[in-house]
């Protein structure tokens, strides 16, 4: 990698993990400076920098504050796609559970970070953040990529085909960020109260507003929450319901096989018998062939 693309990927990670209103202003003022440093080509790269979607700076924020969960998500995927070469099917039914359940609770997190930093997140951009996630995790490219966390739009995959090149490209702000990891960033510290601070006449009215918020908050991630629990259970339901289906007519079959069994032995004893019978009236049969030769050759002989 040149010193060029070193130098990009370190001013990238740096805006990438900013709060998204901060992106453009810090982007130009970064470019700015550059340009009167003599770093013209640089300054230009820096400028063309594309303004992250909500669901990709939602993750890139992940990715920097919740690093272990990201590498979670991204282990319990190559663990997923080892079982699947490998075709153990309990195994993949196993993980393929735990990936949703990961999934779902990585997603929730990462709503939560956006609403610290003041981002009502919608379904819709949660649906985007949950299939990057999953993304990640079905592809090992995609993977790289959110690991990155220089995501400028959330990736989506079916795990039949690896996604395309151009597509996983479009979607990171630069071209060399695959293989790139983002620098893992605290939240910030708020500052100190005031010492002297004026009473505030609707602090009550304020703080029963906060409250509502955060329990209309925390409602919605119980929706969540419990509409992800209800699929999986659902999935579970599904699956035993199938076994018991496949068991039973697996039964069937044995059964089947039991009563062939049973009648093929009957066949072979009277197959046995039919051939005792054919031996012995092949027997007899030779005998009046004899008897008939020699009755006609005494015939021939008086005539």
């Amino acid at each position: 990698m040149t010193e060029d693309a070193t130098a990009l990927l370190e001013v990238a990670d740096e805006l990438y993990g900013l709060p998204l209103p901060d992106f453009t202003r810090a982007r130009d003022a970064r470019a700015k400076e550059l340009k009167a440093d003599g770093q013209a080509a640089l300054s230009q790269r820096v400028k063309a920098l594309k303004k992250p979607s909500t669901a990709a700076w939602i993750v890139d924020l992940l990715v920097r504050r919740e690093t272990a969960q990201v590498e979670q998500v991204l282990s319990v995927g190559a663990a997923l796609r080892d079982a699947q070469a490998a075709m153990s099917a309990g195994e993949l039914r196993a993980l393929t559970k735990q990936r949703r359940q990961v999934t779902a609770a990585v997603t929730q997190q990462a709503r939560r970070l956006a609403s610290d930093e003041g981002f009502r997140v919608t379904e819709a951009v949660a649906e985007q953040v949950e299939a990057t996630l999953t993304a990640a995790m079905v592809d090992a490219e995609c993977g790289r990529a959110v690991r990155s966390g220089l995501l400028v739009a959330p990736l989506s995959t079916t795990g039949v085909e690896p996604v395309d090149p151009g597509v996983l490209a479009a979607a990171l702000a630069v071209p060399d960020a695959l293989g790139f990891a983002a620098t893992s960033r605290e939240a910030p510290v708020p500052e100190p109260a005031e010492l002297h601070v004026v009473p505030d006449p609707d602090a009550s009215a304020k703080a029963v507003q906060a409250a509502e918020e955060r329990l209309a908050a925390a409602e919605e991630e119980y929706e969540a929450a419990h509409a992800a629990h209800a699929e999986v259970a659902a999935d579970v339901d599904r699956l035993s319901a199938r076994s018991l289906q496949l068991q039973a007519e697996l039964d069937e079959l044995r059964r089947r096989l039991s009563d062939l069994e049973e009648r093929l032995d009957e066949v072979d004893e009277e197959q046995a018998e039919a051939e005792e019978a054919r031996d012995e009236a092949a027997a007899v049969l030779r005998t009046a062939t004899a008897d008939r030769d020699a009755a006609r050759a005494a015939r021939d002989r008086l005539t």
